[in-house]
């Protein structure tokens, strides 16, 4: 049986949101599930109030609604306990990588606080079974632990779920997949980005836009001969995560000139 090797803590997180726009949307409950390399496991679950309404649809899919989270705290009085738990953490998810890591630094930066992910390894666990197999979480945890997922989308279980799951991954792709975040991280890794949101992606080194009328077109190319540019982007829904990168190339440009 190939255990997953761990040479640091593996946080597997799992979001409840008010839907599915980093930008806009919130978490309403957050869980996560520390493994250590000793194979102990820390838990941390919450409910957070957004401080916004919970569409009905978005009850209708996780079952949190607005009279469940109204006493809850709200984010920023929970952001250091949090960020606290995940430090020196590689973090691990079930379409964690395209959405709860970009939720969640998105909530921290509302929160006036940094989440680091440099030097931190990501493991998608759905990219490895669409890359394997294809498929949802409760097919998934069919389809690896032949088990039913009970309570899917509380936070809770989707994440001890997906946990089974990585760990059933690494038994049926013994021989093709090796039992260590390194490996497991490189072989989910994307094509590579600077922001979260993707609106902004690395080509041959250097920032492209990834969106709208400059979709292909270099940032700093753009900025130059267009800076009004930079204005509108920064004004308008864009998350604070593609902000805080556009304003990275902006100053550089700037400093540059200077």
């Amino acid at each position: 049986m190939s255990a997953l090797q761990l040479t640091r803590p593996l946080a597997v997180i799992d979001l409840e949101t008010t839907g599915t726009n980093v930008a806009t949307d919130r978490i309403i409950e957050i869980a996560v599930i520390k493994v250590m390399p000793d194979r102990s496991v820390q838990n941390k679950v919450k409910r957070i109030n957004p401080g916004m309404p919970i569409p009905a649809a978005s009850t209708a899919i996780h079952g949190i609604s607005d009279d469940d989270v109204k006493d809850a705290p709200l984010f920023k009085q929970v952001a250091n306990e949090f960020r606290q738990f995940l430090e020196h953490c590689d973090i691990a998810g079930y379409n964690s990588n395209r959405f709860d890591i970009p939720m969640l630094v998105e909530e921290f930066l509302r929160a006036g606080q940094t989440f680091e992910v440099e030097n931190r390894r990501f493991v998608d666990v759905q990219k490895i079974f669409h890359l394997m197999e294809k498929r949802t979480l409760s097919a998934a945890y069919k389809f690896y632990c032949d088990k039913d997922l009970i309570n899917a989308h509380s936070a809770e279980a989707d994440a001890l779920a997906t946990f089974e799951i990585l760990e059933a991954q690494l038994v049926r792709y013994e021989s093709q997949l090796k039992a260590d975040v390194d490996a497991l991280a490189a072989f989910t890794k994307e094509d590579e980005y600077v922001d979260f949101a993707r609106r902004i992606v690395m080509q041959n080194g250097v920032e492209m836009f990834n969106f709208g009328k400059y979709k292909g077109k270099a940032v700093r190319d753009v900025l130059k001969s267009e800076p009004q540019y930079y204005d509108w982007m920064m004004k308008a829904d864009f998350p604070l995560n593609t902000k805080q990168k556009l304003t990275e190339i902006y100053t550089s440009m700037v400093l540059k000139k200077s």
